[in-house]
Order: structure tokens, then C-alpha cells, then sequence
């Protein structure tokens, strides 16, 4: 097994349902059938590219230089494309780079939402005779978060419920990733500005979906067709009937099983435009 860096994520994020039969009785009689999620999921997310996480210097024979810093090149800038080649990872930068033979590359970034162009001069590292321009990098990003339901027509699934940041806290975008099983082995309860954590294990390197949108919403893809779905199906709701009350979670804050919760609905806010719908108690 392998220990995983993980998303910061809250335990409200996981599937929940109104107590009762109340969501069967308000449900329209065409409304999508899904099943209740709450199950942990490891996630790996391939950015699709090179994100600079930070900048660094570089010991060559003549001293210390640091070519991206005096390029102007920035922690948070995603690297698209290097002498007009696309870049789909860290291996294939490196490859491009010490190419170069120290010859200036022109090195394009996604800056927010725009795009510039730098001259960079890759200079030859002492250690290990490969040409570099200085900075760390990453290429993908792994965690683990909640598969909040399953569409049971599609077996299309939602998951996470929230935005997954970088170190500068901006949104990461994601081009294909996988899910995994994994095994909860500790939680780190949520306090007031900051969300909890859960913390976890893959159980193996079989994947069971596929990641293929990641959003402000959280991260929506495909579960595989052999994924055993037998669980709890209820019909979806729409947002304009949900008042509070009495209400049941489903989540798992140990081991690969999900457990149902007691919870109350305190606060319902159905205009808020920033993911955050719902106060739960």
C-alpha cells in the first residue's frame, strides 16, 4: 500500500438525504436515480501539463544560477509548451530542456488566464550533466476525497463537492485521472475557517472510474461498469425543496465502509453562488 497526500476536504461534502420518506414523497416521478455515495476514493489527477510549484537555483561549474527566476517565470505558472513542443509532463520538460544544449527555449506559461512567452537559458548541472532552468515541478496531484453519488442511468459520479488548490490556492485543472480504492485511517476534524481531513491508504493499484472533470463543484467522471453498485438508491431532489430538518449522512471516517450519520439541516441558502447551499448540524 501506499500512503497518500490528501485533500482537504469536509465531512459535509459526503452524500446525505433527507430522513424519513420525505425525499421519496417530493421527488418528481422522472427524477434520476442515484446511488448514495460516502465511500473514501483515492484519486491521482494529471494536470495535463507542468505546474511550477517553486523556483530554485542550479550549481553549474561556473557558480549558482537560476535561469527561470531571471526569466521571470513565477511559482503558480502552468507550462504549456517549450520551443513550440506541448508539454504533458515532467519527464517530457526534462527532455526538451537538455536537449537545448544551452541554447535559449522559449518557454510559454499559463499565467491565470493568460498567456506568456519567456526566453530561458538553460545552464548544465555539475551533479548531473543534464541542463535545467531551475525550478520544481508537478505534473499530477493525488489525494483522497468522497464519491457523493452514482447516476445509476450513466454511472456517471459526483464527488469531493469542493475545488482542489494549489499551494498558491488557486483551482487545479485536471486532463484525465483514475480512482482507486483506499482505506480511511485517520480524520482531522474541521475547524472554524478551516476544513477537516481525511487520511488514507490505496488498498491497491487497480483503478475503478475515471476522474474526467475537475471544478469549483469538486471532481465528476465515470465509474467503471464491473463497480459493484449495489447500495442505496434514491431519487434526486431538487435544491428548491430541501428546508430543515432532521436528515441522515453517509460517510467513511475509517476503514472502506460507509457509515450513516444523524445530522440536522440548520440553515438552508438556496441563492448562494459559491457551493455552499446548505448549513448542517
Amino acid at each position: 500500500m501506499r500512503k497518500l497526500s490528501f485533500f482537504a476536504i469536509g465531512i459535509i461534502s459526503s452524500a446525505f438525504m433527507m430522513g424519513g420518506s420525505g425525499v421519496v414523497s417530493i421527488a418528481q416521478a422522472d427524477a434520476p436515480i442515484v446511488y448514495i455515495g460516502g465511500m473514501a476514493a483515492g484519486f491521482t489527477l494529471q494536470s495535463g501539463g507542468v505546474q511550477v510549484v517553486g523556483l530554485c537555483e542550479v550549481m553549474t561549474e561556473n557558480g549558482v544560477r537560476a535561469p527561470a527566476t531571471n526569466a521571470g517565470i513565477r511559482a503558480g505558472d502552468h507550462i504549456v509548451k517549450v520551443e513550440g513542443i506541448p508539454v504533458e509532463s515532467i519527464a517530457n520538460l526534462n527532455e526538451i530542456v537538455d536537449k537545448s544544449k544551452g541554447n535559449e527555449v522559449k518557454v510559454e506559461v499559463r499565467r491565470g488566464g493568460e498567456m506568456i512567452c519567456f526566453s530561458v537559458n538553460p545552464v548544465k548541472d555539475k551533479t548531473t550533466n543534464r541542463y535545467k532552468i531551475g525550478i520544481l515541478a508537478r505534473d499530477s496531484v493525488s489525494g483522497i476525497g468522497t464519491v457523493t453519488y452514482i447516476d445509476q442511468t450513466n454511472k456517471r459520479f459526483g464527488a469531493l463537492g469542493h475545488a482542489v488548490t494549489g499551494e498558491n490556492k488557486q483551482e487545479l485543472t485536471v486532463s484525465t485521472g483514475f480512482i482507486y480504492s483506499c482505506s480511511i485511517v485517520g480524520v482531522s476534524k474541521g475547524v472554524r475557517g478551516k476544513a477537516g481531513e481525511l487520511r488514507g491508504m490505496f488498498l491497491n493499484d487497480k483503478t475503478f472510474g475515471k476522474a474526467e472533470k475537475l471544478c469549483h463543484c469538486g471532481i465528476f467522471g465515470t465509474i467503471s461498469e464491473n463497480f459493484d453498485t449495489d447500495g442505496l438508491k434514491r431519487p434526486v431532489i431538487d435544491s428548491e425543496s430541501v428546508t430543515p430538518g432532521k436528515a441522515f449522512i453517509y460517510s467513511t471516517v475509517n476503514g472502506i465502509t460507509p457509515q450513516c450519520y444523524s445530522i440536522e439541516i440548520i440553515k438552508v441558502d438556496k441563492s448562494n453562488k459559491e457551493n455552499k447551499n446548505y448549513v448542517i448540524k
